[in-house]
């Protein structure tokens, strides 16, 4: 008689589960991509009155976190102290400006050898746009950042695109900021700066 009552308690049990569309499925766990530093690439891009510079900033190591192909967290560090100035080839002119962006006026990077950025929020805009809001740190110190993004995602692997333009007076990089210094004229020097960042994730 017990065991009539045992098969009867498991049949309801599979009717039910068959009328409820099978057992209950956990939620797909978040994918965490981590970032090509070899294939990834960030191009900065300062302006002053009289033209402009650009170089090189080798990524250190980052992650893209994805949910259904879709973006949803990340960070990444930046090897400030190997930035690099492409626009210049003559060696002396290339290594004096070098030198003085690794130096005190600019990130200080025997102080400071790495910036990095991490997302805290993500809002989707279309189809792969994304507005992304992070936390933003050079210097030590760290200030929040919007900036618009594109991120392809096929399950395997990712690619994300993005021109983040950055106020660089908030980090304490003051040199030749009308901000802070008058009577510049030609000298004077644009506040924000852009890097161009290109990340594939794997």
């Amino acid at each position: 008689m017990k065991k009539i009552f045992v098969f009867a308690l498991v049949g309801l049990w599979v009717n039910a589960a068959a009328i409820a569309g099978g057992p209950a499925k956990s939620k797909a766990a978040d994918k965490t991509l981590s970032i090509d530093t070899k294939a990834s690439k960030v191009v900065w891009v300062g302006k002053k009155v009289t033209g402009e510079h650009t170089g090189n900033v080798p990524i250190s190591s980052g992650t893209l976190i994805l949910d259904k192909d879709k973006l949803k967290g990340g960070s990444f560090v930046l090897d400030t102290k190997s930035l690099t100035v492409t626009d210049l080839t003559d060696n002396d002119s290339n290594g004096k400006l070098t030198g003085h962006l690794k130096g005190a006026d600019f990130f200080a990077v025997d102080k400071y050898p790495t910036s990095k950025l991490d997302i805290t929020s993500v809002t989707a805009k279309g189809a792969n746009v994304y507005d992304v809001t992070g936390k933003l740190t050079i210097k030590g110190i760290t200030s929040d950042i919007t900036f618009p993004a594109t991120v392809k995602a096929d399950g395997k692997s990712a690619s994300a695109t993005a021109k983040i333009t950055i106020d660089r007076t908030k980090y304490d990089i003051k040199f030749r900021s009308t901000n802070f210094f008058e009577n510049l004229g030609d000298k004077a020097i644009s506040n924000d700066f852009v890097l161009d960042v290109n990340l594939i994730a794997k």
